[in-house]
């Protein structure tokens, strides 16, 4: 529990730290060249490097899992390790690699760091997607 806490500590802080970058980075260059009239082509690149962004944090969050297990003893190979992260962050969850028993527990650790990740990483995309959406004036239904 605590090792699994810790790791979860390690990849919310790697999230927080990812999206303060990218908010910087999309105020500073992204936003506000859509905010100036910006073309359709800066929305689509902000909301790629978006996305791109976010995939990057996730795969940094799964190669930290993954090191943990090589470190543990739990898997030898990196490619297994990541391939077992991967299924457990994404909570695809195969069940073809399993952990030894004792650590059984950071695989459901692993899954709900990983689902609750990709919750705050959806919920950024649709931020971004309501700036690109009010820069363009294109409005929803409650306006």
């Amino acid at each position: 529990m605590l090792i699994g806490s810790a790791m979860i500590a390690l990849t919310v802080v790697i999230h927080t730290l990812g999206l303060i970058a990218l908010i910087a980075y999309l105020r500073d260059r992204g936003l506000r060249a859509v905010g100036g009239g910006g073309s359709y082509l800066v929305m689509m690149r902000v909301l790629v490097l978006t996305i791109l962004g976010i995939f990057l944090l996730h795969s940094v969050q799964i190669w930290c899992w993954a090191v943990l297990y090589i470190w543990l003893g739990e898997l030898a190979e990196l490619h297994k390790a990541l391939y077992f992260s991967t299924v457990t962050f994404t909570t695809l969850g195969y069940g073809d690699i399993v952990l030894d028993e004792r650590r059984q527990l950071l695989t459901s650790l692993e899954a709900t760091n990983g689902i609750i990740l990709f919750g705050v990483s959806t919920a950024f995309v649709f931020a971004v997607l309501k700036k690109l959406f009010d820069a363009a004036g294109i409005t929803g239904p409650e306006d």
